[in-house]
């Protein structure tokens, strides 16, 4: 007879292993707590405990059911600083703050509970090209062990894809990003963040097939598989060495600015002034003892809190002003108000204008250099459709934006051409490509990459660090620099390998002139895109479900008995 106590303690611990350890593999997205060094190996170790939970389970529900503990964990946690933007500067009452964090995160959990309980369905019954049973010989079960463990990897992958597709998609913690400083990051260059999340997966599946089949006949086709999986980090390691963009142009000097001005007043009528002055005063400033003055001067987004035709003339003259002492271009994000065919248009704007530009220009919108954010932010910039009672329910100014065109030039600035993106655009490696290979050769793409933002919203939170671990992927994928200009954090000048040359201290006013070489060449993941990586991962998919459907009824033990 069962011991009911017993079993109420598995089954607590049923659920509390996946949530707890879903948690910890939050901690493998941004640099603190944990060192960068470390995150690639806290991101695959618990991913394979996940895994391990997979070739476990007696059933495609309890699969799922893992897997969406182990999302609620993860999403949860690695997401906690939304209540910051919903309760602290959003106005939100603090329960439905945090109802709405737990709602999100259970929402994003699903599309990891669908690839776990795909995943067991798909893998348990005897593969077309080699069965999983323990009876078939060596060679047969480390083929249907390979099988399998792709099988993993590309349900993960393709489920983080559609995450990140789906209702505009939500790919931030893609199991990818915990892999910028590892020898996966190698991959980047072609086969992007996507590529990345398979790879992990497939480390991950095969370590924890490798743990099931200790001491058993598994053991050495399990063995095998693991052996397969560190090739592929051995290759990511030397794909790493790889120069896959050349110098264009001349190194040019540039500003990023950083205000620190608090969310709480930045769109206070009564404190508007005082941000834009503090603004002035840094992009202003004479460059450092014995340095070389910028060419341009790059400001966050919405660093002009209002429309720019509610702001008086004078205001502007300002930063023509400084333009003209300075002899730079100055490059900054504005909310602006145009008409240009007779409606009214709100976009959320990054503008270029040097010591020439009149105020008047600048006070109506009609500006050359432009680019109108095309990703816009659901609920803060956009409101989803029968969701007009949640964004009533809170205070956040500038929210209904029109979208700006997919594909817009990039700016011609001080013999570099640099494509602006504005907040989290950068999620969205896909979209920031366009840029890179933007029109013909008598319109060629981006040298360097910009993105300006305002992660005030979230406080002193982790969204500042993983934001800048999205942004040094950006970089690795596309063999492009990425300059960051932010309002609190993290204001970074990133070389075209991710590494970071340069970045001021969170939540502390200052700014970073920095020499940045533009590049050009085109990464295989430029010209190609998510392509390969769906492709192989459909097809794996797909072999798997015609595979269980032509199998006999009676299935072999699979992944779930070792």
């Amino acid at each position: 007879m069962t011991n009911p106590r017993l079993a109420r303690l598995n089954s607590a611990r049923r659920t509390l292993q996946p949530l707890l350890i879903g948690a910890a593999h939050a901690f493998s997205f941004s640099d603190g707590p944990l060192p960068v060094w470390l995150l690639p190996y806290v991101q695959v170790l618990t991913l394979s405990f996940l895994a391990l939970w997979v070739w476990r389970a007696r059933s495609t529900r309890s699969a799922a059911f893992s897997g969406l503990l182990f999302g609620l964990g993860n999403f949860t946690l690695g997401l906690y600083w939304i209540f910051f933007s919903l309760h602290t500067y959003g106005g939100m009452p603090p329960a439905m703050a945090i109802a709405a964090v737990l709602v999100m995160g259970l929402g994003l959990a699903t599309f990891s509970s669908i690839a776990c309980g795909l995943t067991w369905l798909l893998a348990r019954k005897p593969l077309a090209l080699g069965p999983l049973s323990t009876d078939s010989p060596p060679t047969g079960r480390f083929t249907g062990f390979l099988f399998a463990v792709a099988l993993w990897a590309s349900c993960w992958m393709l489920l983080e894809w559609l995450r990140g597709t789906l209702f505009t998609g939500f790919p931030w913690l893609n199991a990818g990003y915990g892999h910028v400083d590892g020898p996966l990051s190698g991959w980047a260059p072609v086969l992007g963040v996507y590529g990345l999340a398979w790879l992990a997966a497939f480390v991950a599946g095969a370590i924890a097939l490798l743990i099931k089949s200790q001491r058993s006949a598994n053991e050495t086709p399990a063995a095998l598989t693991v052996a397969c999986a560190i090739a592929l980090v051995l290759a990511g390691a030397g794909l790493g060495q790889l120069q896959w963009s050349q110098p264009y142009g001349d190194p040019i000097m540039v500003r990023l600015v950083q205000g620190n001005i608090p969310q709480a007043v930045k769109f206070d009528p009564a404190h508007l002034q005082n941000g834009i002055n503090a603004y002035l005063h840094m992009a202003g400033l004479p460059p450092k003892e014995g340095g070389a003055p910028p060419s341009v001067i790059i400001l966050p987004e919405t660093v002009m809190p209002v429309f720019q035709n509610r702001l008086a003339t004078q205001t502007w003259q300002r930063w023509v002003d400084i333009a003209r002492q300075r002899n730079a271009t100055i490059v900054m994000g504005a909310p602006l108000n145009t008409s240009p065919d007779g409606r009214q248009h709100y976009t959320n704007s990054v503008i270029a204008f040097n010591g020439t530009t009149t105020p008047e220009t600048l006070h109506q919108g009609q500006i050359d250099l432009r680019y109108d954010k095309h990703h816009l932010v659901p609920f803060g910039e956009f409101i989803p459709p029968g969701f007009r009672w949640f964004v009533d329910a809170m205070n956040i100014p500038l929210g209904d934006f029109d979208r700006g065109k997919q594909s817009q030039p990039p700016f011609e600035l001080a013999g570099q051409r640099i494509a602006p993106n504005i907040c989290y655009e950068d999620v969205f490696g896909e979209e920031i490509i366009q840029a890179v290979r933007w029109g013909t050769t008598e319109q060629p793409g981006a040298s360097l990459l910009v993105n300006v933002s305002n992660l005030a919203w979230f406080g002193k939170s982790w969204a500042l660090q993983q934001h800048l671990q999205i942004s040094r992927l950006r970089a690795i994928e596309t063999a492009r620099p990425m300059l960051r200009a932010t309002n609190t954090g993290m204001t970074a000048a990133i070389d075209a390998d991710g590494t970071v040359r340069a970045v001021l201290p969170d939540h502390q006013m200052g700014v970073l002139d920095v020499e940045v070489q533009g590049a050009q060449g085109l990464t295989p993941y430029v010209r190609w895109g998510n392509g390969p990586i769906l492709v192989l991962g459909l097809a794996i998919v797909g072999l798997g479900a015609v595979n269980r459907r032509l199998s006999p009824a009676k299935s072999s033990p699979g992944p779930a008995n070792g």
